[in-house]
C-alpha cells in the first residue's frame, strides 16, 4: 500500500508542475470593476413582440410581395379619379359623328379596356368596382372582429353567459346564410350598407365560436388563476391575459374575412339582389360580363374584373397565413 501511495504523489506532484508551468503570469490578470448599470443591462430582454412578428412576416418573401401588390391596388383605387386623361365611371361616352353611344368598344387608345354594353369606360368601372368591393370586405372584416371578439370572450370567460349565448349560436348557425341575404336584399333598399349589414348578420357567428374555443382552452392556466386570486378585475385579464394570445387567429380570420365578403358580393349580385347597377362593384362587372361570356369579341369584360379578384383573393389568404404564422410568439427566436 505504501509503495502505491508513493507513486499516486509522484503522479500528482508531476501533474500540478505541468498545469504550474502552462499557467500564464499573474500579471495578465486583474479584477475587474462593479457597475451596476452594467449589470442591470445585462438582465435586461430587448425583446418586442411587433417587432419579432415583423421580422418573422418578412421573412416570407411571397406574402411580402403580395403585401405590396394589395397596397398597391388599394392605393391606386382612390389615386386614379385624379390621374389625368380619367374618364367618369358613370358617364356614358357618345360618338360625337353619330351621337350613339360607344358600345362594347375593344380596348384602344382612348378606352384603355374598352367600354360596356352601355359606352362606359371599363377601365374606370373596374377600379371604382374595385374601390367599392374593397370597402365592403375591409367593412364587414372589422365589424365581424369586433363582434366577434368581444362575445366570444364573454362567452369563453363568463360561465354564466355560456348556456344563453350557446342556444342563440345554435339558432343563428341553423339559418342558411343565403336565406338571410336574399331577406335582407328584398327588405332593406339595395345598396352597400345594405349588403354590408346582411354579411355581418351571421357572419360574427364563426368569429365568436372560435374565440370562444381559445378563450376556454386558456382561461384556467395558471398566471389568469393567479391574476383572478391576486383580485386583477375581469377587463384587465382578458385585456392582458387573452386578447394578445389570440392576435394570430384573429389576424388571419380576418384577412380570410375579406375575400370571403368579397365573393358573397359577387354571388349575392350574380342572383340579381346586389348592388344596384348604378353602383360599379366587381360583382355587377362579372354578372355582366358572365352574360358575354360565348362571345369571343366580347370576353375581355370578363377577364379583367376576375383577374382583380383572383389576385385579392389569393392574396388575403397567403397574407392572412403568413401573418398568423409570424404572430405566434412559438416561432419568435
Amino acid at each position: 500500500m505504501a509503495l502505491y501511495r508513493k507513486k499516486a504523489e509522484k503522479l500528482q506532484d508531476s501533474i500540478n508542475e505541468s498545469i504550474l508551468k502552462r499557467m500564464p503570469d499573474s500579471e495578465a490578470f486583474s479584477f475587474a470593476g462593479f457597475d451596476e448599470q452594467e449589470v442591470e443591462r445585462s438582465g435586461y430582454s430587448n425583446y418586442s413582440y411587433w417587432r419579432s412578428t415583423l421580422h418573422m412576416f418578412l421573412k416570407n418573401k411571397v406574402a411580402v410581395f403580395l403585401t405590396l401588390i394589395v397596397f398597391l391596388i388599394l392605393l391606386f383605387t382612390f389615386i386614379q379619379p385624379y390621374l389625368p386623361n380619367q374618364i367618369d365611371p358613370f358617364l356614358v361616352n357618345n360618338d360625337p359623328k353619330t351621337g350613339l353611344p360607344f358600345r362594347n368598344v375593344k380596348p384602344n387608345d382612348v378606352f384603355w379596356l374598352g367600354t360596356n354594353s352601355i359606352g362606359q369606360d371599363l377601365w374606370a368601372n373596374l377600379w371604382s368596382g374595385t374601390r367599392t368591393s374593397l370597402f365592403i370586405g375591409i367593412s364587414v372584416a372589422c365589424i365581424e372582429a369586433f363582434v366577434g371578439i368581444v362575445v366570444g370572450v364573454l362567452w369563453g370567460y363568463v360561465r354564466k353567459l355560456d348556456f344563453l349565448l350557446t342556444e342563440l349560436y345554435n339558432v343563428m348557425d341553423n339559418i342558411p346564410t343565403t336565406i338571410v341575404l336574399i331577406l335582407v336584399s328584398y327588405i332593406l333598399k339595395p345598396g352597400i350598407y345594405t349588403i354590408i349589414l346582411a354579411l355581418c348578420l351571421q357572419g360574427w357567428i364563426g368569429m365568436a365560436l372560435f374565440i370562444r374555443n381559445q378563450i376556454i382552452i386558456i382561461r384556467d392556466r395558471e398566471y389568469n388563476l393567479a391574476s383572478r386570486c391576486l383580485g386583477t378585475r375581469t377587463y384587465k385579464i382578458i385585456q392582458k391575459n387573452l386578447i394578445p394570445y389570440l392576435i394570430s387567429v384573429i389576424m388571419l380570420r380576418m384577412a380570410l374575412t375579406i375575400p370571403a365578403a368579397i365573393g358573397s358580393e359577387v354571388f349575392i349580385t350574380y342572383i340579381g339582389l346586389g348592388l344596384p347597377a348604378t353602383i360599379p362593384s366587381l360583382g355587377n362587372l362579372i354578372n355582366v360580363g358572365r352574360q358575354l361570356m360565348m362571345s369571343p369579341d366580347l370576353r375581355y369584360q370578363l377577364i379583367y374584373p376576375t383577374i382583380i379578384l383572383s389576385i385579392v383573393t389569393v392574396s388575403f389568404y397567403v397574407i392572412g397565413n403568413a401573418f398568423s404564422d409570424a404572430a405566434d410568439p412559438k416561432n419568435h427566436i
